[in-house]
């Protein structure tokens, strides 16, 4: 089973999920066994809060159950109530550091650079959000998003750097980044000089289409194999948990309405929760689907390889041709050509 676990409480013989990509730690690969009191401490150096332990990899003796809480528990415990008041050490400046800030207003800080700390920024706001998905908690992502949004909009050389950053690791916090990111830069290659679509609402939507996932249970989205067929039908649930979410919380808007309720919907008329064929499906839905589809064929499962970005652009544009609009699809195949 697999758990989420403060770095500080690790052990020895651990078998850890990193919920950053290699970029961002000293080790070689995501996911390992710790095999020494070095490892240890490299984890706490990098920064790293919290990471997930599969204690059915594991080689520790300790008793797992007794010394995590199991992510269902957290799930059930965001779920019960999304207006009240947040805990009194609750601190916004937790989602947008003043660090943040200056990273992205910092025009000396080389893009790479710039782009990895945004990045990891990313990581955390989502890993907030997805954890207490309240509506102050929300509304201060957002901000938060819009600014990451604002930077991939106007600085296209650390946009190009948050392209080739997104991680190859398909877990709920950096897929949601990697759609963000994916999602903002095409549309911003598609609406760059119309005026009429509010980018910034654009990207927390992207960021946010996933949301509903926190009223799926934990089993099944930490499932190491493929879903079974009453298994899909629990996990197809997120796409409306999420625009419930966004409703109770008032924050809400058309953007994120269209794009959380859509980002699964299909134009040959087989995708859900609606079976929304063609021009039902809104444009928005359809960057953020393509995008989606992209980062989950790029990412490693434990029953599948990863794709290469140009395997994975293949296999959309010659198996899944009944899945996406011609014309955002072509646009997005271009983000990849070489400058």
């Amino acid at each position: 089973m697999i758990y989420s676990l403060p770095a500080k409480e690790l052990k020895v013989g651990m078998y850890v999920i990193m919920p950053v990509g290699w970029a961002y730690h000293p080790f070689l690969r995501n996911r390992f066994t710790i095999s020494s009191e070095r490892e240890l401490e490299e984890i706490l150096k990098s920064g790293i809060e919290t990471v997930q332990v599969d204690s059915t990899k594991s080689q520790a003796s300790q008793d797992f159950q007794s010394i995590t809480h199991p992510l269902k528990q957290k799930e059930e415990a965001v779920k019960k109530d999304y207006h009240r008041k947040p805990p009194k050490d609750w601190n916004p400046e937790k989602l947008m550091t003043e660090e943040l800030r200056q990273i992205i207003r910092n025009d000396a800080l080389p893009p790479r650079k710039k782009a990895e700390a945004v990045y990891k920024q990313s990581i955390k706001i989502l890993d907030n959000v997805f954890e207490s998905p309240k509506a102050e908690v929300i509304k201060e992502s957002k901000q938060a998003i819009a600014e990451v949004a604002d930077l991939i909009l106007h600085d296209e050389d650390t946009g190009q750097n948050l392209l080739r950053l997104t991680s190859h690791d398909f877990y709920t916090y950096t897929h949601s980044v990697n759609v963000g990111i994916l999602s903002i830069y095409l549309a911003k290659r598609l609406y760059s000089s119309d005026k009429h679509h509010d980018l910034r609402e654009l990207g927390a939507g992207f960021f946010l289409h996933d949301l509903g996932k926190v009223r799926v249970a934990p089993e099944i989205l930490n499932k190491p194999a493929r879903l079974t067929e009453l298994e899909m039908k629990r996990m197809r649930i997120h796409p409306y948990q999420g625009f419930k979410i966004l409703e109770e919380t008032g924050t809400l808007s058309e953007e994120c309405r269209v794009i959380c309720m859509q980002h699964h919907e299909r134009e040959d008329g087989n995708g859900y929760p609606r079976r929304l064929k063609g021009d039902e499906i809104h444009d928005y839905a359809r960057i953020c689907c393509i995008a989606d589809v992209f980062d989950a064929l790029t990412a490693e499962r434990s029953y599948k390889r990863s794709l290469s970005p140009f395997d994975a652009l293949t296999v959309m544009g010659e198996e899944m041709l009944g899945f996406f609009h011609k014309e955002i699809f072509e646009n997005f195949v271009l983000l990849f050509k070489p400058t």
